[in-house]
């Protein structure tokens, strides 16, 4: 055994007596993180549990698929900017879409 390094087996067995437990989780498909602005996509990702006295923190290894999200909007956030503003759907929808969803934003770009 190399000096400063430790055996896999004996890192196990020192962090049983801590209290701190591992384990992985197996046939992982995939592993989705979502932001307000991106999403992070694991495909076939190794993901692996750490149990350290209740508070469980997951791992995961492997390369992301990295996408912008687009906010979603929906038929009554579309409905409400048109009747609030008179405008048309498409300009609705592409108020909606510069403001990010948020609707007082896109009634006030439409109302001036």
């Amino acid at each position: 055994m190399m000096p400063g390094r430790i055996n896999p087996r004996q890192m196990n067995q020192m962090m049983k007596r801590l209290g701190i437990n591992v384990k992985d989780i197996e046939n992982v498909e995939k592993v989705i993180i979502q932001t307000n602005d991106k999403e992070y996509i694991f495909e076939n990702a190794e993901v692996t549990i750490m149990d350290a006295q209740g508070q469980k923190t997951y791992q995961i290894t492997g390369n992301p698929i990295i996408n912008e999200r687009k906010e979603e909007m929906n038929d009554e956030d579309i409905k409400l900017v048109i009747e609030q503003t008179g405008k048309s759907k498409e300009e609705a929808i592409k108020a909606l879409e510069e403001s990010k969803g948020d609707i007082a934003e896109a009634i006030m770009k439409l109302s001036n």
